[in-house]
């Protein structure tokens, strides 16, 4: 590092230009992958591109023929806009909703005009998506390569249009939320109806909790589900069903921040449920309606399940996961209790809703058998019948764990075979590790009118089979079933944590596992429908990620017989190797006999036999892994920009990080921030004993949001050790955390006072420094996610301790740094307060 100090200003050119120089990092990787099959054998893949600007609309597709790829050959494949350039959806009066802002942020995007996402219904061609608050719309007939300009939906609906999701039976018609109900047009004829009518529009969060289709705060943030509605697949009787999820949350607290977004200093509201405090509760409904001969929405019905899931199930707390069978006959639903120790996957008859007004909504109009639990007792199986051959509602399959369940995305139901059976894949961590399972269920019940339930406390499982095994996970976000040879391909860590690879297993052989990928390589990948092409972006702690589209064969049904062949590169990296600087990474197996892993910047003008200046860049929570065999890219700008300006930059994947299996994770279980510091500090001597350039007389701990949590405990608890400390977004007393988040890790406060007492930034003001320039905060005025009350506290604690602190507050900022002045300015805080306080 540089001996003289800069200006501000030297500093603030500095940070303009670093990312100018690092802006090669930004590489193209496609997302929102789809695949459409073409006439004359032709592929189409869409997808976005994720490193436009916000007010750029990126829609790219490529073609891939049949041919593509036997012979050999591999060629790069000609990437298309979609949409004219000349197409935008801004208008003088388009202003970004606070309901799009919002869903951003639950999804970690930055605002943006453009398109962030889109639907395509891939039998028609048809498109829409979401922009500036409206619904557009294109059809791609596929016959021709000429840029479509998309249409806007008209409608006479005032309020953001949010999640379109394009009916699967019928393209034309297209179902949104507005004002938190749930609406549907027929984008032929424009005719536009509302649906639900859960939310009064009233203004007021007081006077109005109810909503339709929409997730509640903690699904969307701690549960990753973002819909809440889901069209039926298909119909035989011309009537289109959509199960959708009311959220009552009246008994949720409102918060009120100050907002400076318009200059208007309006207080926003928020309903947040803090740890220990009542959640929104759920409610799962259906709407139908018939399109008239004019195409006209006509006869829409409200059904509700004969006896809700709240009574069915008293232990639900949360639905976290929704969807329909193949057949539509049935819905399936996953189902968690409050201490998250127990979920249930539960199927639901379409016959069991009936019209709300409907005198049969008395569940003693229906013959069921109750078979559940009281809400004091352990959860067990719940199986409702009626004197058909089929339950109405039935348990497929439980997980129970001593610490927690990690809800995931992996659940998939095969077309029946059977009347009276069904089949699907599902996993569990019974293991200690997550893996897949394939289950038999029988539809119990005869056909003589006479019921039949299964003995107490068990579950009508004729077969449970694992697919996979092992001291390694399965990856929960998504699995590919290829029917006709009988294989699922997935995701997993088999080899090692810090790589994500490609496997495939046989439905037929059981536990028959192949690795489809190549070490040394970290991969995710989407698979067409039918599992004949995939797209795999690819990537090392030294290589630009790489984009290549594949082709699947077979020599025979066995995982052995599966062959890829590249047919091209939707991506190659833009920059050469030498152009960029990579991390190294390093193993060491700490005192308690586990390894961890690390990952260190060298300084730019590294020198062999000098010390520098070291940051260490600490996040530590739960559902994180900062070190892995990937390219660190423009989500690591500024460890990047740190290792530019003279720091040596250390990160350190501590005990409770993820992907290392249950018994790993739950060193943090009622003790968060008290064993992942010791891991870290462990590792970093470790690393300036043995590596020689780190100056452990000059480390600085940053982090944010969890980072930020352990940044304020670093510094009480290792003030010889972190000579200053950077804690931005930082969480300060759990109990101002939400329940999803805090009651998974912390049990509910009631039953681990101690470990909230223990956890609390708060309890350990008096070790803080009394050193001036140690300490820096940085927080968004209108975090609605760790709220801004979170620093308040702490500073009247440290204020009443007579504790120096400095503080950067940004009015116009939520939890992440959304806007690029905000951005530039805390980048050049940062520099500033490192080279005058390390």
């Amino acid at each position: 590092m540089a001996e003289v100090k800069k200006s501000w200003g030297e500093l603030k050119v500095a940070v303009d230009d670093l990312r100018k120089q690092l802006s090669g990092l930004c590489a193209m990787i496609p997302s929102n992958i789809t695949f459409r099959s073409l006439p004359n054998g032709r592929t189409r893949i869409y997808f976005l591109p994720n490193n436009m600007n916000g007010s750029e609309v990126p829609l790219f597709y490529a073609d891939v023929s049949a041919s593509d790829g036997i012979s050999g050959s591999c060629r790069h494949l000609k990437l298309n806009p979609l949409l004219e350039t000349s197409f935008s959806p801004i208008t003088s009066a388009s202003k970004l909703s606070r309901e799009e802002l919002l869903m951003w942020e639950r999804k970690r995007q930055s605002p943006s005009w453009g398109i962030t996402s889109y639907e395509l219904h891939t039998n028609t061609g048809k498109l829409i998506f979401p922009a500036a608050s409206n619904l557009y719309q294109c059809l791609d007939t596929g016959f021709s390569n000429s840029a479509l300009f998309p249409t806007e939906v008209r409608m006479n609906l005032a309020g953001a249009k949010l999640n379109p999701q394009i009916c699967p039976a019928n393209s034309d018609l297209v179902a949104f939320i507005n004002n938190q109900d749930i609406y549907v047009t027929h984008t032929v004829t424009g005719h536009t109806q509302r649906l639900t009518f859960a939310h009064k529009n009233s203004g007021s969060l007081v006077d109005d909790p109810l909503s339709a289709g929409i997730p509640s705060y903690v699904i969307q943030e701690e549960f990753c589900r973002y819909h809440g509605f889901w069209w039926q697949w298909s119909s035989n009787d011309n009537v289109y069903r959509i199960a959708y999820e009311e959220v009552d949350e009246s008994e949720v607290k409102i918060y009120g921040f100050p907002s400076y977004l318009h200059n208007n200093g309006e207080v926003e509201e928020f309903r947040f449920p803090r740890a220990g405090t009542p959640n929104s509760k759920s409610t799962l409904k259906l709407v139908e309606f018939k399109v008239s001969g004019s195409l006209q929405i006509i006869d829409v019905k409200e059904l509700e399940m004969v006896t809700p899931l709240s009574l069915l199930f008293p232990w639900m707390e949360y639905l976290v996961r929704v969807g329909w069978t193949p057949e539509s006959d049935f819905i399936w639903v996953q189902l968690l209790d409050r201490k998250q120790q127990h979920l249930e996957v539960v199927l639901i008859s379409v016959d069991y809703f009936v019209e709300v007004s409907s005198p049969a909504t008395s569940p003693a109009s229906f013959t069921t058998s109750p078979f559940s639990p009281s809400p004091k007792s352990p959860p067990s199986p719940s199986n409702h019948y009626i004197t058909h051959n089929k339950p109405l509602v039935l348990t497929l399959c439980s997980q129970d764990s001593d610490l927690w369940i990690n809800v995931n995305n992996l659940i998939h139901f095969f077309p029946k075979t059977d009347e009276n059976e069904v089949k699907f894949i599902c996993v569990s961590e019974d293991t200690g590790f997550r893996h897949l399972y394939s289950f038999t269920v029988p539809l119990v019940g005869v056909s003589n009118g006479i019921e039949e339930e299964p003995s107490s406390g068990q579950l009508p499982i004729s077969s449970k089979i694992a697919l996979t095994s092992g001291d390694w996970e399965v990856l929960g976000q998504q699995l590919w079933v290829d029917s006709e040879h009988d294989l699922v391909y997935f995701l997993g860590l088999r080899e090692t944590p810090l790589e994500k690879h490609l496997y495939a297993v046989s439905l037929k052989h059981p536990g028959d596992v192949r690795r489809l990928t190549e070490m040394g390589y970290s991969y995710s990948v989407d698979f067409s429908e039918d599992c004949k092409l995939l797209v795999m972006s690819y990537s090392s702690i030294t290589k630009l990620p790489v984009c290549e589209v594949m082709r699947v064969t077979h020599k025979d049904s066995s995982v052995d017989g599966i062959e890829l062949t590249s047919v091209g590169f939707l991506m190659e990296p833009r920059m050469a190797e030498g152009e960029f600087y990579c991390p190294d990474l390093y193993s060491h197996q700490i005192s308690a006999g586990l390894d961890l892993w690390a990952m260190v910047f060298k300084p730019h003008n590294f020198q062999p036999g000098r010390r520098y200046p070291t940051v260490l860049h600490i996040y530590g929570g739960p559902e994180v892994q900062v070190v892995s065999n990937t390219f660190k890219g423009m989500r690591q700008l500024r460890l990047h920009m740190l290792a530019a300006q003279g720091y040596c930059v250390v990160a350190i994947d501590s005990r409770g990080s993820r992907h290392r299996g249950l018994a790993f994770e739950g060193h943090l279980r009622c003790k968060m921030g008290t064993v992942e510091l010791s891991d870290q500090v462990e590792v970093l001597q470790w690393l300036a004993d043995t590596q020689g350039f780190i100056d452990m007389n000059r480390v600085a701990i940053l982090g944010w949001s969890y980072g930020g949590y352990l940044s304020l405990m670093g510094i009480a608890h290792f003030p010889n050790i972190f000579k200053v400390a950077i804690a931005g977004a930082p969480v300060t007393n759990w109990s101002l955390y939400d329940t999803g988040y805090t009651e998974r890790y912390m049990d509910l406060p009631e039953h681990n006072q101690l470990g909230y007492k223990k956890g609390s930034v708060l309890a350990y003001v008096n070790q803080f420094p009394d050193e001036e320039n140690r300490l820096l905060i940085i927080h968004g005025l209108i975090d609605e996610n760790v709220h801004f009350l979170h620093t308040s506290q702490l500073i009247n604690a440290l204020v009443k301790a007579g504790k120096p602190y400095q503080l950067q507050v940004y009015p116009n900022e939520r939890h992440s740094l959304r806007h690029m002045d905000a951005s530039k300015h805390y980048e050049t805080v940062l520099l500033s307060f490192l080279q005058n306080n390390l």
